[in-house]
This record gives C-alpha cells, sequence and structure tokens, in this order.
C-alpha cells in the first residue's frame, strides 16, 4: 500500500478520513474516466477520494494523473468510512473483492458496481450485510463526455440511493433508472452497442475511400454523420423510421442504398447481435 493511501487512514487524517466520500476500487480505465470526471465537475474533490489498483508499481502514476488522489492496492482500507464505494474490477474477482471488503463497510455506505452480469442480490449476499447496493452499467463513450449508463437499485437501495448513482454517473453522459430485470439487455445494447457503431462508422468510411474520397476525410464525414443523427434523435424524440422517411425523397439516391441495407439484412442483422449478446450476457451470471 502507498505511504498517501496509510497517511489516509490513520493520519492527523483523522479529519481528511472522515471527509472520505468515495472509494474507487479497481481503478482501471472506466475507473479512471468517472473518477476524473467527478474531480473536473466538482462532485469530490483530491481530498475526498481514494482509489486502489491490483499493482503497487501503478500506483504513484495514477495518483499523478488522478490530481494527487491517494491510491493504494489495500481495498478494505480504502473503503473504511468512504460515503459511496464504486466496484469497477472484473466480474469474475468482485465475489473475492466483497468478502475481503464486507467488513471494513460501514452500514450506511452506498456500494455501487459496474460489473457486467453481477446481480445486486448476488452482491448483497456477499457483503452478508443489509448494505444499500446500486448496479450501473456505462458504456465506453465516458471518455468524451458521452456515455449512456442504466442505474438499478438491490434489495435495501432506497430512491435516494439510486438518484445519488444517477447523479454521479450523468457527470459523464446520460443515465436513465431501471429495473434491474433489463440489465442483460441493456448491456447488449447500450454497453456493447458501441462496438456494433465502429463497424458500421469503419464501413461507411471504406465505402466513402471505395468512391474516391480520402480516407481522412470519409471517417470524419461518417462519423459526424452517425454523431448528428444520433443528436436528432435524441433532441427530437422522433421515431428513426419518421427521420429515415425525411431523408429519403421519391425516386432518389436514398433509396437506393436504402434498398441495399435491406437485401443485405442489415436491420435483422443489428437485432440478431443484441439479441446475441443479452443471451451470453445471462449466461455469464449463471456461470
Amino acid at each position: 500500500m502507498s505511504s498517501s493511501t496509510k497517511q489516509g487512514r490513520t493520519g492527523g487524517p483523522a479529519k481528511s478520513h472522515a471527509q472520505k466520500k468515495i472509494a474507487v476500487l479497481g481503478c482501471g480505465k472506466m475507473g479512471t474516466i468517472l473518477l476524473e470526471s467527478f474531480l473536473e465537475r466538482k462532485l469530490i474533490t483530491p481530498q475526498e477520494a481514494i482509489a486502489t489498483v491490483q499493482h503497487g508499481e501503478r500506483s504513484q502514476e495514477l495518483s499523478r494523473e488522478l490530481s494527487g488522489v491517494p491510491v493504494g492496492t489495500d481495498n478494505r482500507a480504502a473503503v473504511a468510512d468512504a460515503e459511496i464505494v464504486l466496484l469497477c474490477v472484473k466480474p469474475q474477482v468482485l465475489g473475492q473483492l466483497l468478502e475481503e471488503i464486507a467488513p471494513a463497510l460501514g452500514p450506511t455506505t452506498l456500494v455501487i458496481s459496474i460489473a457486467a452480469s453481477t446481480t445486486t442480490s448476488f452482491i448483497q449476499q456477499k457483503l452478508g450485510k443489509n448494505i444499500p447496493v446500486v448496479r450501473a452499467m456505462p458504456n465506453t463513450p465516458a471518455m468524451v463526455g458521452a456515455a449512456m449508463t442504466a442505474v438499478c437499485a438491490g434489495p435495501a437501495a432506497t430512491a435516494q440511493h439510486v438518484e445519488t448513482a444517477k447523479h454521479l454517473f450523468e457527470s459523464v453522459g446520460r443515465a436513465l433508472i431501471v429495473d434491474e430485470k433489463h440489465m442483460d439487455a441493456i448491456t447488449a445494447l447500450s454497453a456493447s452497442g458501441p462496438a456494433f457503431v465502429f463497424v458500421i462508422l469503419e464501413s461507411l468510411a471504406e465505402a466513402g475511400v471505395k468512391v474516391g474520397l480520402p480516407r481522412e476525410m470519409a471517417t470524419t464525414l461518417a462519423a459526424q454523420t452517425l454523431y448528428g443523427s444520433a443528436q436528432l434523435a435524441l433532441e427530437t424524440g422522433h421515431h428513426p423510421a419518421l427521420l429515415k422517411d425525411a431523408v429519403t425523397t421519391p425516386a432518389g439516391c436514398t433509396i437506393e442504398g436504402l434498398m441495399e441495407l435491406e437485401k443485405g439484412g442489415l436491420r435483422v442483422t443489428l437485432m440478431n447481435a443484441v439479441i446475441k449478446t443479452t443471451i451470453r450476457a445471462r449466461e455469464l451470471m449463471t456461470s
């Protein structure tokens, strides 16, 4: 454990220790994105946060990246007196982590997990006490403040706990409160969804190159077209079919392209991608 983490646990530090608002455990890519956003939007100060990583050699480097937030490897020390514990580890190691930190959690600590395919009831069972648990599923556009995060309540979580989690994730984009029964489908649609969109983006850009556009220009045109189309759908609230029809003039260019998409089965292929991914998310939960 780094000296900064030790100080946060024992130091003159009783005051600083009592002020610890959030502990981010397993502060990898997504944990770092979230914590940086919390700091940038002044939801917390560096003195009110602490983070952990698996390997000590990474801790000092990450602490510098996070504006001086203490980073160590002792998860149990990190959660002591924290108001919120954010679990950012992989699902395979979550059970072990929960057993490790359970004795150090206070009765009012809010535990938020972003581990895929891991239910709030599983987390509650591992903690062995009636601690409020919230499950969240953000996606990688959090890197640019454009995430879509779904948030759901565990058995002991109140509406206020869920609102607290929602407020945190709104710092990296949009957040939506959902029923936990939808989380596997949400994992497939919005968490895995960016990968599907990047395939579409790559394909559109490659097509642009095929018809004579420079690659960088084709990629920019395709990316901005996807971005603008998504913004239009979000801000108008119109059904995608209506927005599609607004672009499609009789006997024009667009209808030719749409016919090719239908011929190639793009619509059904995308639907099947989400369905198969949902099934896989459920399998991971039961394995």
